[in-house]
């Protein structure tokens, strides 16, 4: 622990066995489409459970807490959770109903509709959707744990083949 009181990152080790440069938590804002893309990009192959999205509708918040493969660092998953405010609504279709059946996140996308307003989709393999209405793009990811090795890295078949 630093004197500050910030905890000091664990280093990552590189290629060759010896200690690289610490990575620091992630932590990422969404204020508007290309922001969101940003975190849609970290958060590619991230896994939830629809036991782990929860919707405080008067306070007009929808958590997120799911398992996300650290692209920045390789070869580790990291617990994180996704927080959107000024929610209006939450709907989801072809989402399995089992509190814990493993759901995989593939991307996020916004689409406006009456400024600043406008719809969220987070799309998931298997072709399920969450949309999320928003009154304003107000979304925060942030990392909530130390890194673990992940089991398996997530491979991508290519599109033409």
């Amino acid at each position: 622990m630093s004197t500050d009181g910030e905890s000091i990152p664990d280093p990552v080790i590189d290629g060759d066995g010896g200690e690289a440069a610490p990575i620091a938590p992630l932590r990422l804002l969404a204020e508007d489409a290309d922001d969101l893309q940003i975190i849609s990009a970290a958060l590619q192959d991230a896994i939830m459970r629809p036991v782990d999205i929860r919707w405080e509708k008067e306070a007009r918040r929808l958590t997120v807490v799911l398992s996300r493969f650290c692209w920045e660092c390789g070869g580790a998953r990291v617990m994180a959770a996704m927080q959107f405010g000024d929610v209006q609504a939450v709907k989801s279709r072809r989402l399995p109903r089992l509190p814990d059946q493993a759901l995989e996140l593939l991307a996020m996308d916004f689409q406006p509709t009456e400024a600043p307003g406008g719809r969220v989709f987070m799309m998931f393999a298997g072709g399920g959707d969450l949309r999320i209405d928003v009154e304003c793009l107000d979304a925060v990811l942030t990392d909530l744990s130390e890194r673990w090795p992940a089991r398996v890295a997530p491979t991508h078949l290519d599109e033409a083949g």
